[in-house]
């Protein structure tokens, strides 16, 4: 049996146009909402890389600031640590105030110093003893030509101390002697020489006396004569003894 089609060919293809059209349309509709999804998504994650850029630039401006600020103390520091060094480079490492003290306390009122010298000199294998400083003062600070670095004796440095001075009798000194070598802050105690045959010249306080009549030894009023002082040498022994403080430790 045989189908008749009534329907025409216009319709059919009209028909067919318009599912055709529906098609692309559902299309079109489809990829329109994956593009609006897209664009969402994308100015999304521009929004978050632009808040990220703008958080990241202030972190970096902070960084940069911290960075500069420990570049300023690293700079501190080595200018410090190099103050230090230099500090403990020249320190001297005594104390001349209590080495005086001691002295003061070991010293006999037999015995009057005329000089008392602290020298620097460096340890065995590089000993550059500095000159020799004069005699105008009790305590002085060694003296080297700044102009020449080389031969300032810093660093690790020993002290010799030259005591120079007269004694009642030589007997004063040997007993002198015997104390440094017990004291604590002195070693090496060596008696550079010793003179018996030194004479100091003294004189006597200057007296007043009153005069008396040669006949009847009465006083005479308000009449009054100074006596001349006498002068006078007594011996004495003179000595200079060197040592070494002991504040350091040979290993």
């Amino acid at each position: 049996m045989k189908e008749i089609d009534f329907l025409p060919e216009w319709y059919k293809s009209s028909r067919r146009r318009q599912v055709s059209y529906r098609t692309q349309y559902i299309a079109l509709g489809g990829v329109f909402v994956v593009m609006m999804v897209w664009s969402f998504i994308t100015t999304h994650s521009i929004s978050q890389a632009r808040a990220q850029y703008a958080q990241m630039a202030t972190e970096q401006a902070q960084a940069e600031k911290v960075s500069a600020k420990m570049a300023e103390f690293e700079n501190e520091m080595r200018v410090s640590r190099k103050n230090a060094e230099s500090i403990e480079e020249i320190d001297s490492r005594i104390d001349v105030a209590s080495v005086l003290a001691e002295l003061s306390y070991l010293i006999h009122e037999r015995i009057v110093l005329k000089k008392v010298d602290f020298i620097a000199e460096k340890f065995v294998g590089e000993q550059e003893v500095t000159s020799a400083p004069s005699a105008g003062a009790v305590v002085r600070v060694v003296r080297a030509n700044l102009n020449k670095k080389e031969n300032l004796p810093l660093g690790n440095v020993r002290f010799k101390v030259i005591i120079a001075g007269v004694a009642a009798d030589a007997s004063d000194v040997a007993t002198l002697m015997c104390k440094l070598e017990d004291s604590p802050y002195f070693r090496q105690v060596v008696l550079s020489f010793s003179r018996g045959d030194t004479e100091i010249a003294i004189e006597s306080k200057s007296s007043f006396r009153t005069e008396t009549d040669a006949e009847d030894g009465t006083v005479k009023s308000k009449n009054r004569v100074r006596e001349a002082g006498v002068r006078s040498k007594i011996p004495v022994n003179e000595f200079e003894i060197n040592c070494y403080l002991a504040n350091y430790r040979e290993q």
